[in-house]
């Protein structure tokens, strides 16, 4: 049976939420609670991971619809079913991928590459997101998290998988490649192990704040190094996830000739670089927006596989309430991976 389902006049909850554009105006605020429409269910949300865009958008970084609850990488548990979704949803532990809605018409769109779609609109910016105690998502995005899986570490599939459309699709990393990875937070790391499942032998670079981070790195395997050392130089791929200027230009200036480097990590806002160092190089460029159907398979893939551990990576997972803790661990890079807990 459903989940019955009614009005929206008669269910409210809290929801960490941007108020209004510009910096800060984040707070937690009354929300409509949903109600599965055809196609869609509803999730009562388990874990939200905290990322960087977060953060961007708090401070007016990166565009958002307001009022909007925030939050994107969810997992959960299918709690009520729209007309049209199969009942054996109901009761699922499931992970969710981020657009509410694309057009399905363009070209983009009938590529494969929604993420592009110029009429996409996402959870956590333009619609409601995760940081509340549910959420209404379309069936297509969902995917079943994989048997012994920690479900606030599962909420961390989406990042791995934004960090497999950089990686994989197609391949960046070649077996035997010599591998910088520059930023050692929660992207970077899953990042790396993307890299070396790739058949890359990584080293993970970052700076001395990020000395807990480093220690994780190591614990995976990784050789490291930080910034108060000389950087080291002449790498087939460069994967930058700082989002940072100083981490840009390492990553720059690391590469070999003819290498290839990987932009992951966003600054919100415009940075001063060698680009020079593109034409001398003759550097081959890439990028990766958000993520894909193609790179979500590939992440479960990863994760079933064992190729990619999210536990080690999980530093706490935080009452909804104490959203400013964990906002600003995340910000000054105090342990790796802040997931928020609405339950």
């Amino acid at each position: 049976m459903h989940a019955r389902r009614r009005s929206r006049s008669e269910r409210s909850l809290r929801g960490l939420t941007k108020l209004a554009p510009g910096p800060g105006n984040v707070a937690l605020a009354d929300r409509t609670e949903p109600t599965a429409g055809p196609g869609h269910v509803v999730l009562d949300v388990v874990a939200t991971g905290i990322c960087g865009t977060d953060l961007h958008i708090h401070d007016g970084e990166y565009p958002s619809v307001p009022p909007v609850t925030m939050g994107h990488e969810v997992s959960g548990v299918v709690a009520e079913l729209g007309d049209g979704v199969d009942d054996s949803w109901l009761g699922a532990r499931v992970v969710s991928e981020t657009y509410f809605s694309t057009c399905g018409e363009c070209s983009w769109c009938r590529s494969g590459r929604p993420n592009l779609c110029r009429e996409r609109r996402s959870i956590g910016t333009h619609v409601d997101g995760g940081f509340a105690r549910r959420l209404l998502v379309p069936v297509t995005n969902l995917h079943r998290i994989p048997d012994g899986l920690d479900e606030h570490a599962a909420a961390m599939a989406e990042p791995l998988a934004c960090c497999c459309h950089s990686l994989l699709d197609p391949g960046r990393v070649a077996e035997g490649d010599r591998v910088l990875l520059v930023g050692p937070g929660p992207v970077g790391l899953l990042a790396a192990q993307v890299a070396r499942a790739s058949g890359g032998r990584v080293h993970v670079r970052g700076t001395p704040r990020d000395a807990a981070r480093l220690a994780a790195a190591a614990a995976l395997g990784f050789a490291t190094s930080t910034t108060e050392g000389a950087a080291p130089r002449e790498f087939d791929v460069v994967i930058e996830c700082s989002g940072h200027a100083a981490g840009m230009a390492c990553a720059l200036e690391s590469a070999a000739r003819g290498g290839r480097y990987v932009q992951i990590g966003l600054a919100g806002k415009p940075v001063l670089l060698p680009f020079d160092l593109v034409c001398f190089k003759e550097l081959d460029i890439t990028s990766g927006f958000a993520s894909t159907p193609t790179s979500w398979a590939r992440a479960l893939e990863l994760i079933e596989s064992r190729q990619v551990e999210l536990e080690p990576l999980l530093s706490d997972a935080v009452p909804l309430d104490e959203w400013e803790r964990a906002f600003a661990a995340t910000r000054t890079g105090a342990g790796i991976k802040y997931v928020l807990v609405p339950g």
